[in-house]
């Protein structure tokens, strides 16, 4: 009986244990509720502060994790294992998203703070009426240099790249949708191109910029070029001003051909377990002062007029970050081009690192 007695208290003690246990994995894996609120993001892309600031002025924990690329974070979402009330893609997933019934329509009553964003990027072809997203950060693919160590050469045309002196120095950004949209573009074609004869033409010409190409890599960009151990580099315009606030001797230049515009928007998926705090949240990231104070921490551009007019005026005139409407009508937003293409550029792409040696 003492046994039966000690295995029947075993038994209870350890149930308990795995109920806790499963608990407390279920919280921090983004368990939803009106009390709190989980964020899916990209890494190192808002202010902290602004997280711990909502948390006390709304009383709503707030559990914030990161995704690396657009197609994780949908993958994330579609499982739905964890109920993520706010997620930030980019425009061409967004309209993925759409498509899938992943997204809750948006109540505009509920997000005043709209009025503080630039009509220009509203109402866009990814998001008719923004009734499903919120403008969020926006920026550019362009080429980030140290003018001191590549002579003459300011890459005002793509062409720069293919110089003969750049051998073994030029870094590529590891996307299929902006190598091959480089490509594209270099040969003044649309870098959301469907042509299989232009899109053959622009990777027989990326695989001849293969001898300049040092690497094809990620954030670790970065470091490098801040630190002089790198010349060129094919980069996001926010990226770029990282480096550039870290090593002033470097600038940054976007191709007269062409390039991305691109846009990352807050939006409220199906899985979402606090649609009003989710909406709360946009809100108040929508604020003019948390507009501002997110720009600033972030270093990519911001759609928010209201927050611009708190910012410094150097960074939000500077057009390598700003470009006028006559420039950004050289730029071309990333279109959804269906599962077919997306895998063709994938191939491309392949193709082009196999012929770095």
């Amino acid at each position: 009986m003492k046994s039966l007695i000690q295995a029947t208290i075993a038994i209870i003690v350890v149930t308990a244990l795995l109920m806790y246990a499963g608990n407390a994995m279920s919280a921090g894996s983004g368990k939803s509720g009106k009390d709190t609120l989980t964020i899916f993001n990209w890494g190192e892309y808002i202010d902290p502060d602004l997280l711990k600031q909502f948390e006390k002025e709304t009383g709503i924990h707030v559990i914030y994790e990161t995704f690396d690329s657009n197609e994780a974070m949908m993958t994330k979402v579609q499982q739905g294992g964890t109920a993520y009330d706010i997620a930030i893609p980019s425009e061409y997933m967004i309209e993925k998203m759409k498509e899938e019934d992943l997204l809750i329509p948006l109540d505009h009553s509920k997000i005043p703070n709209m009025k503080n964003i630039d009509p220009y990027f509203l109402d866009l072809p990814f998001d008719d009426n923004n009734k499903y997203s919120v403008p969020y950060f926006w920026g550019t693919v362009g080429i980030v240099y140290n003018p001191s160590l590549v002579g003459d050469l300011d890459f005002s045309s793509w062409e720069d790249l293919w110089d003969p002196s750049l051998k073994r120095t030029v870094f590529l950004v590891d996307g299929a949708r902006e190598v091959i949209g480089m490509g594209l573009n270099s040969l003044g074609y649309s870098l959301n191109s469907l042509d299989n004869n232009e899109l053959r033409s622009a990777t027989d010409k990326l695989i001849k910029l293969a001898p300049n190409v040092k690497a094809i890599i990620g954030d670790e960009i970065t470091p490098l070029m801040i630190n002089n151990e790198a010349t060129v580099a094919l980069t996001w315009s926010g990226q770029a001003a990282d480096m550039m606030y870290e090593n002033e001797d470097l600038d940054f230049a976007v191709p007269e051909e062409g390039s991305n515009l691109w846009f990352d928007n807050m939006v409220i998926p199906k899985t979402s377990k606090n649609i009003d705090g989710a909406h709360a949240f946009i809100n108040f990231m929508l604020d003019a002062d948390s507009g501002a104070q997110n720009a600033d921490f972030v270093g990519y551009s911001t759609p928010n007029i209201a927050a611009m007019a708190l910012m410094d005026e150097e960074v939000v005139t500077d057009e390598r970050y700003y470009p006028t409407e006559e420039q950004r009508d050289t730029l071309e937003v990333y279109k959804n081009l269906g599962p077919d293409y997306l895998g063709k550029y994938n191939e491309l792409f392949l193709e082009f690192k196999m012929s770095i040696r």
